[in-house]
């Protein structure tokens, strides 16, 4: 019998007294493939980093065993972890921009660890470094390495991040959420160079993840938690296909490679359009019309220019919800930008509600921003974490002098009470909340003044399945109450096929094919978009 590389044993973890993980057990052998998922807040990741030693904070290992190759390391000195980090043991940590320094460049921070590991000496280490960046699917390298990391997507800095993992051919690689920022088809490339390093080398994967897809298609194995505990655990395709505990069933029937394929709550049908007493109506004027839209920038340093956005052209119907769907760098956050007035269009006309918003200005572009509120991927980076979500969701009320404080206040309880929120939350602080209550508290902020169309950029994107799940249902019961258009910017093609009514697919700053969804996901016209559908993880398994 070949002796596992990582053996868990009754292993218990806490926070200044809180609980974090409960009585874990848990044997990874050479080569083998686990994927931990749960819900956010069921200890997966606290497992993950008490493994390398690198508990946040008060968090302390209070029990139990972790034996890497027969040594027991639970409790051992950072010296003795040292060595193992990096050349041993491999971590994809899940937030890149808080795991790459914004000061040095990327070429010279994956060089760094080549030195650091003792791999290869510094001027041997700027070419490997290049070479690790090609490997993870990052477009010309070499410019690129001398580049920083806000020059790079959110996508792009989690690949840099996975290519300082890959850097020593570690025995174990520990990926955090390693995909959750990457669209399907980077997502893909990203998960096949990981199985070829798990073939190649006879790296062990441990995959912490909140996507129940890409764990029935990539794991051997499953384990699932719930507060701590592992609940449930086997090989993959049995766990999610026939779960036995009922939080795996909950994860498993709120995983949208699963609900896809029904309507979600609340959406109206194709033929009609919502209205605010859920009745419907023949479609109208739309309340937002995109026509030959453009973008051009000038690369910085260069005379050459670059169409970010090139003759874009969609609407979006009163009380229904567009997609707009591409890979990182297709253009479709940028569209989202130019729509709500951020940035000023190259070409092309926007008109909301009919109106052409290139000839207003003053009052007429204040009514429009009114008209239009956002909804962006990472609500703790919008929301300002000094004040309460009370001041959070009252500040439009307050920018458009809309009631006097009383006012305002009351409708702050109103807006907590639409998006599920007790009143007590008003109080707290965007750091006190977890991410599902920060997306609704800027969901609640969007509505505060009441407009007919919400901007949602990656609304659901960095959130486990359940509360991803909480959110959809809560977009689709807004929009048939208060008759909401939305606009829904996503990489994540599962989700939009159970929220969107019109789907738009745009690939290099183009549309490359639009139409309704059910047309779209079952009948694609266009290679590029079949491509998409394809790359959706574990659509099949889990489906």
């Amino acid at each position: 019998m070949t002796p596992p590389l990582l053996e868990i044993r009754d292993l218990h973890v806490s926070f200044g007294g809180a609980p974090a993980v409960r009585g874990v057990d848990l044997i990874v052998t050479p080569g083998e493939r686990i994927a931990v998922v749960g819900a956010s807040g069921s200890g997966k990741s606290t497992l993950a980093h008490a493994v390398l030693g690198l508990l946040p904070g008060s968090g302390r290992v209070t029990g139990g065993r972790i034996r890497w190759c027969g040594t027991d390391i639970a409790h051992a000195r950072e010296r003795q972890l040292r060595p193992l980090r990096g050349r041993a043991i491999g971590l994809v940590p899940q937030d890149p921009m808080s795991n790459l320094n914004p000061v040095t460049r990327i070429g010279a921070q994956v060089a760094e660890t080549l030195v650091a590991q003792r791999i290869c000496v510094p001027r041997e280490a700027r070419q490997r470094a290049v070479e690790l960046l090609g490997r993870v699917g990052i477009p010309d390298p070499a410019r690129r390495a001398r580049q920083y990391p806000h020059e790079f997507s959110g996508g792009m800095r989690q690949r840099v991040l996975i290519a300082i993992a890959l850097a020593g051919r570690p025995r174990l690689l520990i990926a955090d959420e390693p995909t959750s920022a990457l669209d399907v088809t980077v997502q893909r490339q990203i998960l096949d160079s990981l199985t070829d390093l798990t073939r190649d080398l006879g790296t062990a994967l441990l995959l912490v993840t909140h996507d129940l897809g890409l764990a029935a298609e990539r794991a051997d194995r499953v384990v699932v938690m719930s507060e701590g505990r592992i609940v449930e655990s086997g090989p993959a395709r049995e766990v999610l296909t026939e779960p036995h505990h009922d939080y795996t069933r909950r994860l498993v029937a709120a995983a949208p490679a699963v609900t896809a394929g029904r309507p979600a709550p609340g959406v109206v049908p194709a033929s009609g359009v919502a209205t605010a007493a859920g009745a419907t109506t023949l479609p109208t004027v739309p309340i937002l019309e995109v026509r030959g839209l453009r973008k051009v920038y000038r690369l910085r340093g260069r005379r050459t220019k670059v169409a970010a956005v090139d003759d874009v052209s969609f609407t979006v119907g009163r009380g229904r919800t567009t997609a707009i769907v591409g890979e990182s760098g297709s253009g479709k956050t940028t569209v989202a930008r130019l729509v709500l007035g951020l940035v000023a269009p190259t070409a092309g006309s926007i008109h909301l509600g009919g109106v052409d918003l290139g000839g207003l200005g003053g009052a007429g572009r204040r009514a429009a921003r009114r008209a239009m509120q956002p909804v962006f991927q990472d609500p703790y980076a919008s929301l300002d974490p000094m004040w309460t979500v009370a001041r959070l969701i009252a500040e439009p009320l307050r920018a458009f002098g809309i009631g006097d404080r009383q006012a305002r206040l009351d409708r702050v309880a109103e807006l907590l009470e639409q998006v599920a929120l007790p009143e007590s939350v008003a109080r707290r602080h965007p750091s006190e909340l977890s991410g599902g209550q920060r997306q609704r508290v800027a969901i609640a902020r969007a509505l505060a003044v009441d407009p007919p169309l919400i901007v949602c950029d990656e609304p659901v994107s960095a959130l486990d399945v359940l509360v991803q799940d909480q959110i959809l249902t809560l977009l689709s019961r807004l929009q048939q109450r208060l008759g909401l258009s939305l606009l829904f910017i996503s990489h994540d093609l599962a989700v939009v096929r159970a929220l969107a009514h019109e789907v738009v697919v745009m690939r290099d700053g183009r549309v490359v094919e639009a139409g309704p969804a059910d047309r779209i996901f079952t009948a694609p016209a266009d290679p590029y978009t079949r491509g998409l559908l394809d790359a959706i993880p574990g659509a099949t398994v889990l489906g």
